[in-house]
């Protein structure tokens, strides 16, 4: 089982519009990389998503219950969408701020790919960045 980041702008589609629909198809990606990303999840990996752009913070957590399949925004045969079920509410949002302090050099998220690569609306995260998020988040893994 794979974890990922998985952002979102909360003005166009929030956490709380997955959990009030159940499940969503997540498409529109429209890079390169992050759709290989959307290509490499399985059924079962976990996500936290991520408000973007406003809040700039994780906010829940989320599984994929369908692998990759054509984008049905596009005709595109490139651009492939995934659908996620909401888990759990992360009981405390994890700012960018705070993973930017955890990511300082030596830091328990150095490295994290949420910010090397920041234009990437899908990132895997390592087990160890995982692990740490749910401890900033106060939140219990949903294996």
């Amino acid at each position: 089982m794979a974890n990922w980041l998985m952002k979102t702008e909360p003005e166009t589609f929030s956490w709380q519009d997955l959990v009030r629909d159940g499940q969503a198809t997540w498409d529109g990606v429209r890079n390169y990389t992050a759709r290989n990303h959307l290509s490499a999840m399985q059924v079962g990996d976990r996500a936290l998503i991520y408000h973007s752009v406003s809040q700039k913070q994780a906010v829940g957590i989320a599984h994929v219950t369908r692998t990759a399949f054509p984008d049905p925004t596009t005709d595109d045969p490139r651009w492939v969408a995934v659908e996620v079920q909401p888990l759990v509410a992360l009981v405390r949002p994890v700012t960018l701020d705070t993973i930017k302090r955890e990511a300082g050099p030596g830091g328990p998220l150095e490295g994290i790919r949420l910010l090397r690569e920041n234009r990437l609306s899908v990132v895997p995260l390592q087990p160890h960045e995982w692990q740490r998020l749910l401890v900033l988040a106060n939140t219990p893994d949903p294996e």
